[in-house]
């Protein structure tokens, strides 16, 4: 996606700056409206809720949600808790940086894939648990891990 005008960022500020805690449903309403949140939009945000942009980027940066800069076409989001830990986590999360050659947080150069992680994904049963994009998939080996990112790319097996 492309960075929207400050206009647009304004008008997302103007819209949601009454609401109690405007800061966070903004920051939701930039990032859902342009897939991140700008460093433009920080000194926007700041002077219109009065605050600094330390206090705006602190929260930007804090928050796992939150991007600074937008994600590949396909988000994969890579389960940490104890559960899939216990069940193979470190070693599908060390397979997927190697395959993907990317940390957490960061995008593929082709920019077809962002890598995340995540802590929790409610599929403890079925640990480990990879979400890409909408779609949960359990029991995830790094053969299994392959054979999605194959799918998502619609490659055959």
């Amino acid at each position: 996606m492309t960075v929207g005008s400050s206009e647009d960022i304004a008008s997302i500020v103007k819209a949601l700056k009454q609401k109690p805690g405007a800061l966070l449903p903004i920051l939701h309403g930039i990032q859902e409206e342009l897939g991140y949140v700008p460093s433009e939009a920080i000194p926007i945000v700041a002077s219109e809720l009065n605050l600094t942009r330390a206090e705006v980027h602190g929260v930007v940066s804090f928050y796992h949600d939150f991007r600074s800069k937008p994600s590949g076409k396909h988000v994969v989001k890579i389960c940490q808790a104890e559960s899939c830990q216990a069940m193979g986590s470190v070693e599908l999360t060390t397979f997927a940086k190697e395959k993907l050659g990317v940390d957490f947080h960061e995008t593929t150069k082709d920019e077809v894939f962002s890598l995340e992680p995540v802590y929790c994904l409610g599929n403890c049963a079925c640990s480990p648990a990879v979400m890409v994009d909408e779609e949960v998939f359990g029991r995830v080996t790094p053969q299994c891990f392959q054979k999605i990112l194959q799918e998502v790319m619609g490659q055959p097996e």
